[in-house]
């Protein structure tokens, strides 16, 4: 339909749609591979951009004199790229403005669903695509049937709202997704409904970092040094969004800040230095000098996996403690058995937690071994130009290129 035009890159890739500062790292490390790979940043939420490191292309829907560029810029995709990688529940589209706008006037109903990516594919373009959330293409029945507790009703404020995560929503979503990706990347093993496809591969490569950025020689500026003394143990817990995320009535979020805050204050009570430092809706790039400073990072106790909290933390080389779900991890280790085998994050649960924190608080040698182990995880699972090299072989694969 579309002749590709000849062009020096291995290959061309776009990035549409940010998922935190991942594919833009990404991108950057392909391009030192020959690829020609440009990330575009569609989102208007303000809050979001302190995830964001960096951007090619930005583009506002709001604006209407923004409609002609948004459509020269679709057009030139057929022409500029052979591979598209979206990111994000709801988030394989393009022309945003046009799905409402057809939807007003109810033109929506003589066309397909996301209609301007099946034209993509029609024209041999490869669709690729990151799940980046627990409501990607799962049913909240189905999450909370992991246990042992019901997570979504019990720790998720968004679980009596319809409008963000219920089954209805989040099936319909896994039935679109799944027509219209080549390749799915996801990690963390949770296989239910739509997420147990052989479209859908544990690629923790995608979620990568910078290791000279997250680095645990960072040099920490004065002013965001943190005033606690050395012989202070730091543990340090974070929550984004933490407003939005947290139950107004209870205090309860999926990070488990109410278990966290108690917790150290009894510790403190029972004699022993440490202290919580603990930060919400802080932009990463600043967010990383107060990591570093970490003796501990603490994550979510029950939800069964970890996120870019717990990524960072591994790759400044400091001990991290999260629940790690056995039954997410044995579908893991079918596809990526050496990443589970040497993940050296540590397991706790709310019962389990305060026996873990002691013993990390009582041992500084192992928390020194668990930080070493935990960099050179990172390194060699998370950093961007490890991952550059698997997604170029990913890539090259989809194009039928098994170079």
């Amino acid at each position: 339909m579309f002749k590709k035009s000849k062009n020096k890159f291995k290959g061309r890739v776009l990035y549409y749609g940010q998922c935190y500062y991942n594919a833009w790292y990404l991108s950057r490390e392909l391009r030192k591979l020959g690829w020609k790979a440009d990330v575009v940043n569609y989102n208007e939420n303000e809050n979001d951009q302190m995830y964001y490191h960096g951007e090619d292309f930005r583009f506002r829907w709001s604006k209407i004199s923004n409609v002609i560029p948004h459509i020269l810029f679709y057009i030139r995709t057929f022409f500029s790229y052979d591979i598209i990688h979206f990111s994000g529940a709801g988030g394989i589209g393009f022309l945003w403005q046009f799905y409402k706008l057809f939807r007003k006037f109810k033109i929506d109903k003589f066309l397909p669903e996301r209609w301007d990516i099946r034209l993509l594919k029609l024209a041999g373009k490869k669709i690729v695509y990151s799940n980046n959330s627990c409501l990607d293409g799962v049913s909240q029945t189905s999450f909370s049937k992991w246990g042992p507790e019901n997570v979504c009703r019990d720790y998720c404020i968004w679980y009596n709202h319809p409008e963000v995560c219920s089954d209805k929503k989040n099936l319909a979503w896994g039935k679109t997704r799944n027509e219209l990706a080549d390749y799915q990347c996801t990690l963390g093993g949770n296989r239910a409904d739509y997420n147990n496809d052989p479209r859908v591969h544990e690629a923790p490569w995608f979620y990568c970092l910078d290791k000279d950025f997250w680095s645990p020689d960072l040099l920490i500026p004065t002013n965001y040094r943190l005033p606690i003394a050395k012989d202070v143990i730091k543990i340090y817990h974070s929550v984004g969004n933490f407003e939005s995320r947290t139950a107004a009535i209870n205090s309860k979020n999926i990070k488990c800040t109410h278990i966290y805050i108690p917790l150290i204050e009894r510790l403190k009570k029972e004699g022993y230095k440490v202290e919580l430092i603990f930060f919400y809706d802080v932009p990463n790039k600043k967010l990383r000098y107060y990591q570093v400073q970490a003796d501990i990072i603490v994550d979510m106790l029950t939800f069964g996996f970890f996120g870019a909290n717990v990524r960072e933390g591994m790759m400044l080389g400091i001990p991290c403690v999260c629940y790690l779900r056995p039954e997410w991890l044995a579908s893991m280790r079918k596809e990526i058995p050496e990443y589970v085998d040497k993940l050296p994050v540590i397991s706790a649960t709310p019962e389990t937690i305060y026996d873990v924190l002691k013993d990390l608080i009582k041992n500084p040698e192992k928390r020194k071994e668990i930080g070493r182990q935990s960099r050179e995880f990172a390194l060699k699972f998370h950093s961007s130009d490890v991952a550059a090299k698997k997604f170029e072989q990913i890539y090259l694969n989809l194009l039928g290129n098994k170079k």
